[in-house]
């Protein structure tokens, strides 16, 4: 399995994030046509999220177990001096959190949802007022 800071890894994770959330949010106009295309979508964007949230969570365990295992909280604010691994490992942790896709994803989810939601509503609306 490739390393969770590998750039192309990295990359997969965002476009992963992004074609679950198409697949769960689609199924709100699959509905209308195929409850087999509802199944596919269904399963595309369960497995999907598995695999993203499994990722996201390993590195947001990594994060935390070094700044654990360091006591960089306590030490940045006690302003002990950083040994070379102490600042390496903060460095990681920071150019992570800049370089991270998963705010992107964030808003990716939000956008889709909301159009789902939109959709279903109307949708529903129509269906009651027919």
């Amino acid at each position: 399995m490739l390393a969770l800071s590998h750039k192309f890894y990295r990359k997969w994770m965002f476009v992963l994030g992004i074609i679950a959330t198409i697949a769960y949010r689609i199924i709100v106009v699959l509905n209308h046509y195929s409850p087999l295309a509802v199944q596919i979508s269904w399963y595309i964007g369960t497995i999907g999220f598995v695999w993203y949230f499994a990722h996201r969570y390993k590195v947001e365990n990594k994060r935390d177990r070094l700044i654990t295992d360091l006591s960089l909280v306590d030490k940045i604010r006690d302003r002990t001096p950083l040994n070379q691994e102490e600042r390496n490992s903060l460095v990681y942790i920071l150019k992570g959190l800049q370089t991270s896709l998963s705010k992107w994803n964030y808003v990716f989810i939000f956008i889709l949802s909301t159009l789902a939601l939109l959709y279903g509503i109307i949708q529903d609306i129509l269906y009651f007022i027919k």
